[in-house]
């Protein structure tokens, strides 16, 4: 009988290199120019471990429902990880799509050199 992989799918996320492709990196920049979610996204790192959605919720004073919209955004551009624990929700930072982001926006600022 072949063994089975009992590695963790964030750990095995984590290893691997994100390419973005456009129509991502345009979700990514949509998902950031909101205020709120970059509020939610700026608690979310600021937190030693995964942030619960309920103190999320509670420290920018905004209603449940209006919490799930900016996180359900934020998930879809693959920004945060919700993990589901019964009726309890907890976010954490993707770290591996920052850092593909990340390496694009600084790809935008480097000039390629040019013969004279």
């Amino acid at each position: 009988m072949a063994a089975v992989s009992k590695k963790r799918p964030e750990a095995e996320s984590a290893t691997k290199t994100i390419r973005l492709t456009r129509p991502r990196q345009a979700a990514i920049l949509k998902a950031l120019a909101d205020p709120r979610r970059f509020e939610i996204l700026q608690r979310i790192a600021k937190a030693a471990c995964p942030l619960a959605c309920a103190e999320a919720g509670v420290a920018l004073a905004i209603s449940p429902a209006t919490l799930s919209h900016h996180i359900k955004e934020l998930e879809a551009a693959g920004l945060v990880e919700v993990r589901r624990e019964g009726k309890y929700h907890y976010l954490s930072l993707r770290t591996e799509v920052w850092s593909a982001f990340l390496a694009n926006l600084a790809a935008l600022g480097q000039c390629p050199r040019t013969s004279a």
